[in-house]
Order: C-alpha cells, then structure tokens, then sequence
C-alpha cells in the first residue's frame, strides 16, 4: 500500500507568496505576472510593483489568466479585459442575488 502525503494551503489574504512562487504554480512567467499587475488584474501586498509579495489568492488569478491566454491564444491586454469583465459579472451577481428575496418570504402586496 502507497501512502501520498500532500500539502495544502488556504488560497486567502491570510498567507502571502513570492513573484517567484506565483510564476511558477500558474504557469505563467513573471514578466506576464507583472504584466497582470500593471494592467490592475493583480495586486501586491504593500500595492506597489516592486515589493514582489502577493496575497496567496492571487495564484488562483493567475491560473486563469494563464488558461484565458492559453485556450483563446489572448494576448496580455486580451486577458487582462477578459478578467476584469468576468470580475465585473461575479460582482453584479452577487448584488442581484442580495437583492433577491429569501426562499419562503414573498413581498406583501400593498
């Protein structure tokens, strides 16, 4: 019998992570990290370019850019507008869904 031990971590703002680190587990150079940063897709740490720090929920980000750029063949900018748009989507989603009624109250009738 084989035992697989794993490691996991919580994508969230609690853990932080190199340029280096995202770069490598999304698949995408750090040149088009950085790219993701100018364009505002990502953001690091302190908020500034330089500091190489991202929130570790960056990474999951990232793996989307990089399969945005790899399955449509976009290119940085391409990407980038794809992002922001679907950012855009699950924003408005979530306020038409806090709008919505709870299951079993209906609005009274004036």
């Amino acid at each position: 019998m084989n035992v697989q031990m794993t490691e996991t971590i919580w994508l969230n703002q609690d853990e932080v992570c190199s340029l280096q680190h995202v770069a490598a587990v999304s698949g995408l150079s750090e040149a088009e990290v950085l790219d993701l940063v100018e364009t505002g897709v990502l953001a690091p740490v302190s908020g500034q370019t330089g500091s190489g720090m991202f929130y570790s929920e960056c990474i999951v980000v990232a793996r989307k850019a990089r399969r945005l750029r790899d399955d449509f063949d976009l290119n940085a900018d391409g990407v980038a507008l794809v992002l922001n748009l679907l950012r855009r989507v699950d924003a408005l989603e979530s306020e038409l869904l806090a709008l919505r009624p709870a299951p079993g109250r209906h609005r009274q009738a004036k």
